[in-house]
């Protein structure tokens, strides 16, 4: 895999329409190996990763979210799972910015491999939550972050940078 570039952060762009071409798995674990490289506090990777690319099993995802319609097409799901317990005990939380990160990773190598991905949350909305935990078997002890959406684009979007000067505070607010 090439070595990430700044063009590649304004590439990646939410894809909602897939071909049916399938994913390999050795892209598939690319991805997760460059989740698994995203900074991480103290280093405890409070997450794991459930790859779905059963068709039903992602039908069934796509109905637990309301707006994860796009599952039907692509042929893969990611979903970043965290496990509180393994966060800092007094900062059990930091496993989603954790999660968040090792996410981010994943779908900026997905768009340098010519892959689409939609970034679908599931935390905070308990009911996403509660249906995703159940359809994949999670246990209580962890939970769902997100739905990920992986294929190959069925649509083109232009990059785009959305810096706003307005929303930078130098040395103080």
């Amino acid at each position: 895999m090439d070595v990430l570039k700044i063009d590649n952060l304004y590439a990646r762009r939410a894809i909602r329409s897939y071909t049916d071409q399938p994913v390999s798995k050795d892209d598939i674990e690319t991805l997760l190996k460059a989740a698994m490289s995203a900074p991480s506090a103290g280093n405890r990777q409070p997450y794991h990763f459930v790859v779905v690319t059963d068709p039903g099993v992602r039908e069934a995802l796509m109905r637990a979210h309301p707006y994860a319609h796009m599952l039907l097409e692509a042929p893969v799901c990611i979903v970043p799972v965290g496990e509180p317990a393994l966060s800092f005990p007094d900062a059990p939380e930091y496993w989603i910015q954790d999660a968040s990160a090792a996410t981010e990773n994943l779908l900026l190598a997905a768009t340098s491999l010519g892959l689409g991905t939609c970034w679908c949350g599931v935390l905070p909305i308990e009911s996403r939550v509660a249906a995703v935990r159940k359809t994949l078997g999670i246990p209580a002890s962890h939970v769902p972050l997100a739905l990920i959406a992986v294929g190959y684009p069925a649509e083109n979007k232009p990059p785009r940078v959305n810096y706003k000067p307005n929303k930078v505070h130098w040395e103080r607010w």
